[in-house]
């Protein structure tokens, strides 16, 4: 019956297929019309939620490990560079002197070295012949602070540190062989450290053993 009037409708009436649509449209059960329930929409939030957490976890704890990695790579470049420069301020000295003694003497330690090697540095005719550069690992935190290389352009009348505070050196040994002038071995300087690295509010440390070799420039005739 509910079909055929909507066909008489449609034949006297030529909108009638629009409202015929419409009639039918709306008079579909409600329950296939129906949005979100509200626990569907407490589970979608929750599951967001969680997702997000995990995301921002995440994103934080890789920009916390780039933050480590940048303060250790810091503290391993201090380290390389003060090592580069004393091999290369050794390099081009003369008269090297490690262990006990006089330091304008000439003097090697091949056998157990020493934590402290002393040198001539390389300087122009107006500078003092007596004036000596040293090296030393300060183990006991006399020279410039405990646990650091320290340095002495004044023949150790004043030291200062050379490695950073972050660098606590462990060990470090001076070999020095072929002082000995008119010989047939060049003078040779051998540089053995060890130790841990770390940054400051940074946990995670990293342990290193560098051995470095200095030959001396000038031929030893």
């Amino acid at each position: 019956m509910r079909e055929q009037r909507i066909e008489n409708r449609e034949q006297q009436d030529p909108n009638a297929s629009f409202y015929s649509l419409f009639a039918i449209r709306y008079s579909l059960p409600r329950a296939q019309t129906r949005g979100f329930t509200l626990i569907e929409m407490i589970v979608a939030v929750a599951l967001f939620a969680v997702v997000m957490l995990v995301s921002v976890g995440a994103l934080l704890s890789l920009v916390g490990a780039n933050r480590k990695a940048q303060a250790l790579q810091s503290v391993m470049n201090n380290l390389n560079i003060a090592l580069d420069g004393m091999v290369r301020s050794i390099r081009m000295g003369t008269e090297y002197h490690c262990g006990p003694g006089s330091i304008t003497t000439p003097q090697s330690c091949e056998a157990s070295g020493d934590t402290r090697l002393a040198f001539k540095p390389f300087c122009d005719q107006n500078c003092d012949p007596l004036d000596r550069w040293i090296y030393v690992f300060d183990s006991d935190g006399s020279y410039c602070g405990a646990d650091r290389l320290c340095k002495s352009e004044n023949s150790g009348a004043n030291y200062y540190a050379v490695t950073a505070p972050e660098v606590t050196i462990d060990s470090m040994r001076f070999y020095v062989i072929g002082t000995t002038r008119g010989d047939t071995i060049q003078p040779k300087v051998v540089i053995e450290v060890k130790g841990t690295a770390g940054a400051r509010q940074v946990k995670t440390t990293t342990t290193f053993n560098i051995q470095a070799t200095a030959v001396q420039r000038i031929l030893d005739l």
